[in-house]
Protein backbone atom coordinates (compact mmCIF):
# COMPACT_ATOMS: atom_id res chain seq x y z
CA UNK A 1 0.00 0.00 0.00
CA UNK A 2 1.35 3.35 -0.95
CA UNK A 3 0.66 6.55 -3.63
CA UNK A 4 3.34 5.42 -5.25
CA UNK A 5 4.64 7.24 -8.74
CA UNK A 6 7.65 7.14 -10.67
CA UNK A 7 9.68 10.44 -11.52
CA UNK A 8 11.89 9.91 -14.82
CA UNK A 9 13.94 12.12 -17.29
CA UNK A 10 13.56 12.20 -20.84
CA UNK A 11 15.61 9.72 -21.37
CA UNK A 12 13.17 7.23 -18.77
CA UNK A 13 16.41 5.44 -17.90
CA UNK A 14 17.74 6.50 -14.19
CA UNK A 15 14.24 7.18 -11.93
CA UNK A 16 13.14 7.91 -9.25
CA UNK A 17 11.03 5.70 -7.48
CA UNK A 18 8.39 7.42 -4.26
CA UNK A 19 6.01 5.48 -2.52
CA UNK A 20 4.46 7.76 -0.73
CA UNK A 21 3.25 11.45 -1.57
CA UNK A 22 3.63 10.54 -5.38
CA UNK A 23 0.82 12.71 -6.51
CA UNK A 24 1.15 15.69 -9.30
CA UNK A 25 0.66 17.90 -6.42
CA UNK A 26 3.20 16.83 -4.24
CA UNK A 27 5.85 16.07 -7.40
CA UNK A 28 5.26 19.16 -8.77
CA UNK A 29 6.09 20.81 -5.02
CA UNK A 30 9.54 18.80 -5.21
CA UNK A 31 10.44 19.59 -8.55
CA UNK A 32 9.50 23.64 -7.99
CA UNK A 33 11.88 23.26 -4.97
CA UNK A 34 14.78 22.16 -6.45
CA UNK A 35 14.36 24.45 -9.26
CA UNK A 36 13.94 27.46 -6.73
CA UNK A 37 17.54 25.35 -5.10
CA UNK A 38 18.87 26.56 -8.53
CA UNK A 39 19.79 22.87 -9.01
CA UNK A 40 20.27 21.45 -12.36
CA UNK A 41 17.64 20.02 -14.17
CA UNK A 42 16.30 16.39 -13.35
CA UNK A 43 17.76 15.04 -16.45
CA UNK A 44 20.81 16.12 -15.28
CA UNK A 45 23.04 13.15 -12.88
CA UNK A 46 23.88 15.72 -10.14
CA UNK A 47 20.26 18.05 -10.40
CA UNK A 48 18.70 14.34 -10.27
CA UNK A 49 21.14 13.13 -7.34
CA UNK A 50 19.93 16.47 -5.07
CA UNK A 51 16.24 15.96 -6.01
CA UNK A 52 16.74 12.30 -4.28
CA UNK A 53 18.72 14.63 -1.56
CA UNK A 54 15.34 16.89 -1.05
CA UNK A 55 12.51 13.82 -1.28
CA UNK A 56 14.62 11.66 1.24
CA UNK A 57 14.97 14.68 3.60
CA UNK A 58 11.63 15.05 3.45
CA UNK A 59 10.39 11.08 4.08
CA UNK A 60 13.22 10.92 6.62
CA UNK A 61 14.53 7.27 5.47
CA UNK A 62 13.06 4.17 5.47
CA UNK A 63 11.72 3.00 2.11
CA UNK A 64 9.91 5.53 0.85
CA UNK A 65 12.58 6.38 -1.79
CA UNK A 66 14.36 4.10 -4.87
CA UNK A 67 16.30 4.69 -7.72
CA UNK A 68 15.10 2.44 -10.08
CA UNK A 69 15.84 1.61 -14.28
CA UNK A 70 13.57 1.87 -17.65
CA UNK A 71 10.07 0.89 -15.49
CA UNK A 72 7.43 1.34 -17.93
CA UNK A 73 4.47 1.73 -15.39
CA UNK A 74 4.12 2.12 -11.86
CA UNK A 75 0.73 1.57 -9.37
CA UNK A 76 -1.12 4.80 -8.22
CA UNK A 77 0.26 7.56 -10.10
CA UNK A 78 1.82 6.71 -13.28
CA UNK A 79 5.08 7.47 -14.52
CA UNK A 80 6.22 11.04 -14.54
CA UNK A 81 8.00 12.70 -17.29
CA UNK A 82 10.48 15.52 -16.08
CA UNK A 83 12.20 17.76 -18.36
CA UNK A 84 14.62 20.71 -16.63
CA UNK A 85 12.03 20.70 -13.62
CA UNK A 86 8.95 20.78 -15.41
CA UNK A 87 6.55 17.66 -15.83
CA UNK A 88 6.24 17.46 -19.74
CA UNK A 89 4.16 14.32 -20.22
CA UNK A 90 2.73 11.07 -17.86
CA UNK A 91 2.41 7.58 -18.46
CA UNK A 92 0.45 4.25 -17.30
CA UNK A 93 -1.96 6.56 -15.50
CA UNK A 94 -5.99 6.89 -15.71
CA UNK A 95 -6.75 7.32 -11.89
CA UNK A 96 -8.24 11.11 -10.06
CA UNK A 97 -5.73 13.64 -10.20
CA UNK A 98 -4.33 14.53 -6.47
CA UNK A 99 -5.00 18.16 -5.54
CA UNK A 100 -4.98 17.78 -2.11
CA UNK A 101 -1.67 19.80 -0.87
CA UNK A 102 -1.72 23.50 -2.25
CA UNK A 103 1.88 24.34 -3.63
CA UNK A 104 3.38 26.70 -1.38
CA UNK A 105 1.68 25.07 1.78
CA UNK A 106 3.81 21.74 0.28
CA UNK A 107 7.13 24.05 -0.33
CA UNK A 108 7.05 25.50 3.04
CA UNK A 109 7.19 21.92 4.41
CA UNK A 110 9.32 20.39 2.13
CA UNK A 111 12.05 23.49 3.33
CA UNK A 112 11.29 22.62 6.81
CA UNK A 113 12.15 19.42 6.52
CA UNK A 114 15.67 20.22 5.23
CA UNK A 115 18.89 20.97 7.00
CA UNK A 116 18.44 24.29 8.65
CA UNK A 117 21.89 25.29 6.75
CA UNK A 118 20.66 24.49 3.69
CA UNK A 119 16.85 25.79 4.05
CA UNK A 120 15.42 28.85 1.68
CA UNK A 121 14.43 31.90 3.01
CA UNK A 122 10.76 32.15 3.76
CA UNK A 123 10.17 34.88 1.78
CA UNK A 124 11.49 33.20 -1.40
CA UNK A 125 9.00 29.76 -1.16
CA UNK A 126 5.77 32.34 -0.44
CA UNK A 127 6.61 36.26 -1.77
CA UNK A 128 5.55 37.84 -4.74
CA UNK A 129 7.42 37.57 -8.64
CA UNK A 130 8.02 40.78 -10.01
CA UNK A 131 9.15 41.42 -13.45
CA UNK A 132 12.64 43.41 -13.40
CA UNK A 133 10.61 46.28 -15.12
CA UNK A 134 8.08 46.26 -12.39
CA UNK A 135 10.80 47.34 -9.60
CA UNK A 136 11.83 50.57 -7.84
CA UNK A 137 14.10 51.89 -6.06
CA UNK A 138 13.75 51.16 -2.21
CA UNK A 139 12.33 47.66 -2.83
CA UNK A 140 14.11 44.38 -1.64
CA UNK A 141 14.67 41.35 -3.64
CA UNK A 142 16.33 38.10 -3.20
CA UNK A 143 19.22 37.68 -5.48
CA UNK A 144 20.58 34.08 -5.58
CA UNK A 145 23.99 34.30 -4.72
CA UNK A 146 25.31 30.72 -6.20
CA UNK A 147 23.54 27.44 -5.71
CA UNK A 148 20.64 27.30 -3.53
CA UNK A 149 22.00 30.40 -1.28
CA UNK A 150 20.12 34.21 -1.44
CA UNK A 151 20.92 37.27 -0.18
CA UNK A 152 18.45 39.96 0.11
CA UNK A 153 19.47 43.32 -1.56
CA UNK A 154 18.23 46.88 -1.99
CA UNK A 155 16.94 48.42 -5.31
CA UNK A 156 19.50 51.28 -5.24
CA UNK A 157 18.37 52.90 -8.89
CA UNK A 158 17.21 52.18 -12.29
CA UNK A 159 20.02 52.09 -15.16
CA UNK A 160 20.33 55.50 -17.52
CA UNK A 161 21.52 54.91 -20.84
CA UNK A 162 24.79 53.06 -20.83
CA UNK A 163 26.27 50.28 -20.87
CA UNK A 164 28.65 48.62 -18.50
CA UNK A 165 30.63 45.84 -19.26
CA UNK A 166 28.68 44.60 -22.30
CA UNK A 167 25.43 45.33 -20.84
CA UNK A 168 22.69 47.46 -22.02
CA UNK A 169 21.85 49.48 -18.48
CA UNK A 170 19.06 51.24 -19.74
CA UNK A 171 16.08 50.89 -17.34
CA UNK A 172 17.21 47.88 -15.83
CA UNK A 173 17.68 48.09 -11.89
CA UNK A 174 20.70 47.85 -10.32
CA UNK A 175 21.35 46.34 -6.48
CA UNK A 176 23.56 46.95 -3.34
CA UNK A 177 25.56 44.21 -3.64
CA UNK A 178 28.79 44.90 -5.12
CA UNK A 179 30.07 48.45 -4.28
CA UNK A 180 32.93 50.56 -6.45
CA UNK A 181 33.64 53.47 -5.32
CA UNK A 182 30.12 53.92 -3.09
CA UNK A 183 28.53 53.13 -6.57
CA UNK A 184 26.86 50.12 -7.53
CA UNK A 185 26.19 51.35 -11.21
CA UNK A 186 29.59 50.45 -11.78
CA UNK A 187 29.53 46.60 -11.55
CA UNK A 188 27.25 44.58 -13.67
CA UNK A 189 26.40 41.65 -11.16
CA UNK A 190 24.46 44.26 -9.14
CA UNK A 191 21.74 44.33 -12.61
CA UNK A 192 18.58 42.51 -12.17
CA UNK A 193 17.73 41.06 -15.95
CA UNK A 194 16.34 37.84 -15.12
CA UNK A 195 12.40 37.54 -15.90
CA UNK A 196 11.36 36.94 -12.55
CA UNK A 197 12.51 38.02 -8.90
CA UNK A 198 10.70 37.44 -5.79
CA UNK A 199 10.63 40.28 -3.76
CA UNK A 200 9.73 41.96 -0.43
CA UNK A 201 7.31 45.29 0.08
CA UNK A 202 9.12 48.64 -0.63
CA UNK A 203 10.80 49.57 2.34
CA UNK A 204 9.03 52.18 4.77
CA UNK A 205 10.17 56.37 4.58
Amino acid sequence: MGNRAIVAGIDNKEQVYLHWNGGRDSVQAFLRYCELKGYGGFDDSYGKARFCQVVGNFFGGGLSLGVVSNQTGCDDNGVFIVKGWEIVGRKDFAGCEQDEYELKRMLLAINKAQPRAEQLPQAVLTGTEIEPSKLKVGQYVWVMDGESTYTKYEVMGIGCKGWCNGIDTDGVPYVNRYANDGRYDLNPNNFITKPVYRASRPRKK
